[in-house]
């Protein structure tokens, strides 16, 4: 049995929300490929949480935007890493969301929330993101 604690990572995700739905990103690569999520990444170092989430959806989507509120911190445990995700509500400045790393994208209202395979930690902020729809 492995006793080393989880690796823990730090990263932001964008609730992108336009005319009452939210987009939603299906993973192109990785451990993780093909579950949906709230695009987002890894926070560098020195960076702020805002900073980095600009940063992320400027290289993913090539789109600028505005970080408003903060909706929620979710902690989860996958089985290799403890993940530590910063959500913030955000809106398009400009650019149009495109897919530079994802395999493909959604606009969802609140009542297709639950037709994409969220991954487990995205999927525990969908009751707060309702709210916002």
């Amino acid at each position: 049995m492995n006793s080393q604690p989880h690796k823990l990572i730090h990263v932001v995700a964008a609730i992108i929300i336009h005319d009452g739905k939210v987009f939603a990103s299906q993973r192109g690569y990785g451990a993780y490929k093909d579950g949906w999520e709230f695009p987002g990444g890894k926070i560098e170092a020195g960076e702020t949480p805002e900073a980095a989430l600009r940063r992320e959806i400027r290289e993913e989507l090539a789109t600028t935007v505005d970080v408003e509120e903060l909706v929620g911190n979710i902690e989860y445990d996958y089985p290799d890493f403890h993940l530590s995700m910063a959500c913030y509500r955000c809106k398009v400045v400009s650019g149009h969301l495109t897919l530079l790393e994802h395999e493909a994208a959604r606009w969802l209202g609140k009542d297709q929330l639950d037709s994409v395979d969220w991954l487990p930690a995205d999927r525990s902020i969908l009751n707060k993101v309702k709210q916002l729809l």
